[in-house]
C-alpha cells in the first residue's frame, strides 16, 4: 500500500505532541501520532485504497481522500474498527443537503452531531446507556473526535479561520452517541429514515447544544412531551425561530411510559409536530420585541413535518431525564443518514 502524505521524523512521542500542536494540527488535546503502520491498517480494515475519493467539498473543491481521514482518524485515537463509521460520518456530511461549509463557518457555532445504528455500535463497543450525551465510551469519544481533527486539519475549520463560531459548544470537541436498539422496542432511526433493517448505518446533524429536560412527575405521554415541547419552544423563543430537523433523546425511564401507553416513535413525532410552537409575539417577552412588528399573531412551528423529528433512543436507566438537540439553523441544514459499508468497487494494493 503507498501513502501519498509527507513523513515527519520527531525525537519520541512528547516531541510528536509539541510538533502537532505548533502547527495547528490538534484540537488541543494530545494526539497518537500517525504512523503509517497505524493509518494503513485503518485503510485495510475498511477495504479503500489511500487515494478512494470519499468527497470533494463543495465550496473551495476540497477533495477528501481515504488515506487523509484515516491520518487524522488515528490521531484522534480510533482503531482501525472504528475508521469505517467516520469515512460513513463524512460520507453523509459532504451530501448537499447537510450544507457542510456553512454548517462549520457559522457564527452560530454548531457542531456535527452523529448517531450511529446497527449491529456495528455492539462491535466496536459503543454504549448508549450512562453517560450517552458524553464520555460514555472510547469508540463513541474518538470517533467523534475524529471528525473535528478531519474538519480541522482537511477543511481548515480551525476557529478564527474558517469556523467563526462566537461560542461554540463542548460537542465541537466530540459528539457521537448510538441508539440503545437492544434495550428498546422502537424502530431504529436509521429503519425509520429509508434504511434497510438491520444495516449498521449513521446519522449526522448540525446541531446546537443538548438541552437537559426532566420529567418524573407523570407517566402520560402527553405529559411528558409537554416538557420536550416546551424545551424545544424556548430554543425558538431565544435561539431561532425557523424549522428544522430537532433531535429528542430518550433515556429507558421515559421510554418505559411510551411503552406501556402503546405510543411508537411516529405517534411521539406527531404529538410534538403539534405542540412544538410558538407565536411570533412571544418574543417581545424574551428582547426582541423590535422584531415583532405587526406579526405577533404569527404562528410558527418547530418542524415542517413530523418526520423531521429525530427520535433516538438512548440513556442510563435512572430519573426522568431527557434531552432536546436543536438544529444549527432551521432548514438551511438537513440530518443526512447512509449506510456504513467497505467500498466495493476499490482494491487495496
Amino acid at each position: 500500500m503507498q501513502l501519498a502524505s509527507r513523513r515527519y521524523d520527531v525525537a519520541d512521542v512528547m516531541a510528536a505532541q509539541e510538533f502537532y500542536h505548533g502547527r495547528g494540527w490538534t484540537d488541543g488535546l494530545p494526539v497518537v501520532p500517525p504512523t503509517e503502520v497505524a493509518v494503513e491498517a485503518c485503510l485495510e480494515w475498511a477495504m479503500l485504497a489511500p487515494d478512494y475519493l470519499v468527497g470533494i467539498e463543495p465550496v473551495r473543491a476540497r477533495a477528501l481522500t481515504a488515506e487523509k481521514l484515516a491520518v487524522n482518524a488515528v490521531m484522534a485515537g480510533c482503531l482501525p474498527m472504528h475508521f469505517p463509521v467516520v469515512v460513513a460520518a463524512f460520507t453523509a456530511m459532504l451530501r448537499e443537503p447537510f450544507l457542510l461549509h456553512g454548517a462549520t463557518a457559522s457564527t452560530g457555532g454548531c457542531a456535527v452531531l452523529l448517531i450511529v445504528n446497527g449491529p456495528i455500535a455492539a462491535e466496536i463497543g459503543m454504549d448508549p446507556t450512562f453517560n450517552a450525551l458524553a464520555s460514555s465510551d472510547r469508540a463513541s469519544t474518538v470517533i467523534g473526535r475524529a471528525l473535528r481533527l478531519c474538519l480541522i486539519n482537511l477543511l481548515d475549520v480551525r476557529p478564527g479561520d474558517i469556523d467563526r463560531s462566537s461560542l461554540g459548544h463542548p460537542g465541537k470537541i466530540s459528539y457521537c452517541l448510538a441508539e440503545d436498539e437492544a434495550g428498546s422496542e422502537w424502530l431504529p432511526l436509521a429503519d425509520e429514515r429509508g434504511m434497510p433493517s438491520g444495516a449498521s448505518c449513521v446519522t449526522v446533524m448540525a446541531a446546537g447544544a443538548p438541552r437537559q429536560l426532566m420529567n418524573e412527575w407523570t407517566t402520560v405521554p402527553e405529559e411528558i412531551l409537554d416538557t420536550y415541547a416546551a424545551e424545544m419552544r424556548a430554543n425558538m423563543r431565544h435561539y431561532s425561530i425557523w424549522p428544522g430537523n430537532y433531535a429528542i433523546v430518550v433515556p429507558p425511564q421515559l421510554r418505559a411510559h411510551f411503552n406501556a401507553a402503546g405510543w411508537s416513535k411516529a405517534d411521539i413525532r406527531a404529538c410534538i409536530f403539534e405542540k412544538a410552537r410558538i407565536k411570533r409575539a412571544e418574543w417581545a417577552e424574551c428582547g426582541k420585541g423590535a422584531v415583532v412588528r405587526d406579526r405577533g399573531d404569527r404562528e410558527y412551528a418547530a418542524l415542517t413535518a413530523p418526520e423531521d423529528l429525530l427520535v433516538v433512543a438512548a440513556g442510563g436507566p435512572a430519573g426522568g431525564f431527557g434531552a432536546v438537540i436543536p438544529p444549527w439553523l432551521g432548514g438551511k441544514s438537513r440530518a443526512v443518514t447512509v449506510a456504513i459499508g467497505a467500498c466495493v468497487d476499490c482494491e487495496v494494493p
